[in-house]
């Protein structure tokens, strides 16, 4: 187990030096100048090239890109030329946001998912079955901005003054503050890897408000996750319903789940602990490969409901081409994806005996 772990993170290495190199060559390739697209009209050609020496970018490409893999190995992902703030402290802040609502996204769109699946599965050609897989081909087929919109009318609007209303934009109330847990918990750390991790935790407000008690905080919280989580878990909710209706109809027609029902078990019994098991490695790939496009194109969901995440912070780098934001962001997203990768194939050797990761 630790010698493939091992391997896989050795042969991340080269995967995420690549990242960098082809995202390093985009931005620079982009048309467009970070200065002129932070000062508009008021940068002229004297401010520009003074601009230019102080971030380093008269140097030549293959200098900067040099520079720029050292400082990463160091741990520094450099500072943003918009906000003039380090990219590290940017991501920390940004992030949570972003994988609070991915993961809530995700969290909806398995359990619906394989529960739709299963059901679907289960009563084969049924009405059942041919109205979930209606319901799973809309759900691929509607786009995350319209139905964010759409959820967004009804339930704010059309709802307003009833008990199914939902506010359709932010992540609190404005005037709801949660406490930092450093700050709750009466601790002196005002840096260092712990004081940046406890921030990171901070800044997800279900974590939050769990860990610090704040139930009104977390009932806010959970009622203005809702709307952008279910707009944006419909897509993997659709993929996650057919992949397990596919696979699970495999298994129930191979030979020992015909052995377990000529035992007398219960069809119940056969599906759950028999057939499942061995349906859910092709289901567990897709979860996997979910909740890395989530962290990656979660921007839509963000600008509809007023989200301040990685996406929207990735948008604007890009429109002000802010390139260390831009390369920060997308390293962090390719790390996010090979350990999602790692924990998937881990996974396959619980779910099935005879994979063996050696």
């Amino acid at each position: 187990m630790y010698r493939f772990i091992g391997q896989r993170v050795l042969a991340a290495v080269p995967v995420l030096i690549g990242i960098l190199f082809v995202t390093f060559a985009m931005t620079r390739l982009l048309p467009g100048d970070p200065c002129r697209a932070a000062l508009g009209e008021k940068a002229t050609d004297a401010i520009c090239n003074r601009f230019r020496e102080r971030v380093g970018l008269n140097k030549p490409i293959p200098t900067q890109f040099a520079i720029y893999v050292s400082d990463v190995a160091h741990g520094d992902l450099g500072t943003s030329f918009r906000f003039g703030r380090p990219v590290t402290t940017l991501i920390v802040e940004r992030l949570p946001v972003t994988l609070e609502l991915a993961l809530s996204a995700l969290t909806i769109a398995t359990i619906v998912g394989i529960l739709l699946g299963t059901i679907s599965a289960v009563r084969r050609n049924s009405a059942i079955d041919v109205g979930t897989m209606l319901l799973a081909n809309a759900g691929v087929s509607m786009p995350v901005f319209w139905l964010g919109l759409m959820l967004a009318y009804f339930f704010a609007l059309v709802l307003k003054g009833t008990p199914l209303a939902l506010p359709s934009s932010g992540r609190n109330t404005p005037g709801l503050v949660l406490t930092p847990l450093v700050q709750a918990w009466h601790l002196t750390w005002t840096q260092g890897p712990a004081y940046t991790l406890l921030t990171f935790v901070s800044n997800m407000n279900l974590v939050n408000s769990l860990l610090t008690g704040n139930w009104p905080a977390l009932g806010d919280t959970v009622r203005h996750l809702i709307l952008p989580a279910v707009a944006l878990s419909t897509i993997p909710m659709a993929l996650i319903a057919r992949m397990t209706r596919s696979s699970l109809l495999e298994v129930l027609s191979l030979d020992f789940i015909r052995t377990a029902r000529a035992k007398g078990l219960r069809e119940q019994v056969v599906v759950s602990r028999h057939a499942m098991r061995n349906a859910m490695i092709p289901v567990i790939t897709i979860v996997g490969l979910s909740l890395g496009g989530l962290l990656g194109g979660a921007v839509l969901t963000e600008t509809i409901f007023n989200f301040s995440g990685v996406g929207r912070l990735m948008y604007d780098a890009i429109t002000a081409r802010d390139y260390s934001i831009v390369q920060g962001v997308t390293l962090v997203v390719a790390i996010g994806f090979v350990v999602i990768n790692l924990i998937v194939d881990i996974l396959y050797a619980f779910l099935d005996p005879r994979i063996r990761l050696s």
